[in-house]
């Protein structure tokens, strides 16, 4: 149930390389510094990260104009990728979301050309490229996403050129410093390969602090990656704590950041009542009205639950949990009926009940859905091959 290295964290490893040779004229005139109308669509940034997608839409809509039409096109692709990062087994909504990405790179292009002078045209452009580059990381396209990744780098770090201050286009550069710094030398290879520049992991971290801590629009998304480092990487579970808590403060209905919680005490720190009650939260918050994506929250807090249980030797009660799943067969999480009988199945299997856990496993490969990206069928097939 855990979910993959971050989009972001995975690829801007291969982000950056020497920035374009600007045409004399732009190299000449005077830098235009700012982000216009950036209350407006911090407002609107906020809304995404809340999981209130309808209420940033209508954002949206009031701040374009007067904020920049191509400001608005990147903030609705992040949204867009917000829908599928929280159900990102499900492609349904691919196929929109690149559509919409491809356009505001267009759009980005379009006006770095009319004004090069103009940071925030540079930090869109680069912000656009950085939602493809999560598609492209998180479904393993990563050729693709390497060469997107040139651009970004380019696009932010001639941004801070003409606006030392634009303190939200430094995250970019600074996960890049950091993941270029502490690549597995496989990695490395491949960005010798494209000719990338290396890294520095404590230039990074300070980087993507300052965005954190003086940005405007991409202080959450900051935190959301620093506390991804902090447990890959830094080894300090606590301080991603910390960050998961300040970001469910801020933004208490987004089930996501309540999930995460659940994943961190599970994994990193073996406390397995915190990661139940974590889960229970989700429960309670979709029934409650408190969270949002009210399907989404509640079944992952059922299988969440279930995985706790059974592994607090409460056989019983996982089932409870996981049956609940079965039986109202949820469309959010994809898979996620699979998913209940896999741990009905393990439940079973714990209380060498063989035939029950037997026709759980069968269960399980049967609702296992097109593509498997749990790998439902493989685990069950191996825990089949072991009961014979």
């Amino acid at each position: 149930m855990t979910r993959g290295r971050a989009p972001f964290a995975a690829v801007l490893l291969l982000a950056g390389a020497a920035a374009a040779v600007l045409a004399a004229s732009a190299l000449q005139a005077a830098p235009i510094k700012g982000l216009s109308q950036a209350p407006l669509l911090a407002r609107a940034y906020d809304l995404v990260y809340d999981a209130d997608f309808a209420g940033a839409d209508a954002a949206l809509k009031q701040a374009c104009p007067p904020a920049p039409a191509q400001a608005c096109a990147v903030i609705d692709v992040a949204a867009r990728w917000w829908r599928i990062y929280l159900d990102i087994d499900n492609r349904r909504l691919d196929a929109a979301f690149m559509a919409r990405v491809n356009a505001a790179i267009d759009g980005g292009e379009q006006w770095v050309a009319r004004e090069p002078e103009r940071a925030e045209a540079w930090f869109y452009l680069g912000a656009a490229y950085g939602s493809r580059v999560q598609y492209h990381a998180r479904r393993s396209e990563y050729f693709a996403a390497a060469r997107d990744g040139k651009r970004i780098k380019t696009s932010l770090e001639q941004a801070i050129r003409l606006d030392p201050d634009l303190h939200d286009a430094y995250f970019g550069v600074g996960l890049y410093q950091y993941y270029a710094d502490i690549a597995p030398t496989v990695l490395k290879l491949v960005r010798w390969l494209l000719l990338l520049p290396g890294g520095d992991k404590a230039e990074g971290l300070a980087q993507m602090r300052q965005a954190r801590n003086r940005g405007t629009l991409l202080t959450a998304e900051a935190a959301y990656q620093l506390h991804l480092i902090d447990l890959w990487y830094e080894h300090t579970p606590g301080d991603a704590l910390a960050l998961l808590d300040q970001l469910r403060a801020r933004y208490p209905h987004n089930p996501l950041f309540v999930q995460n919680a659940a994943q961190v005490h599970d994994i990193y720190r073996s406390d397995r009542p915190a990661a139940l009650a974590a889960y229970r939260a989700l429960v309670d918050g979709a029934r409650g009205g408190t969270l949002r994506e009210p399907v989404l929250a509640e079944t992952w807090g059922h299988l969440g639950a279930a995985a706790q249980l059974r592994a607090m030797s409460e056989p019983g009660r996982a089932i409870d949990e996981a049956q609940w799943v079965i039986d109202h067969t949820p469309a959010m999480p994809y898979g996620a009926v699979a998913l209940a009988h896999l741990e009905t199945a393990r439940a079973w299997a714990s209380t060498n009940q063989r035939e029950k856990a037997v026709a759980a496993y069968r269960a399980a490969m049967a609702a296992a859905p097109p593509g498997d990206p749990r790998h439902v069928r493989r685990d069950a097939e191996s825990a089949l091959a072991k009961l014979r």
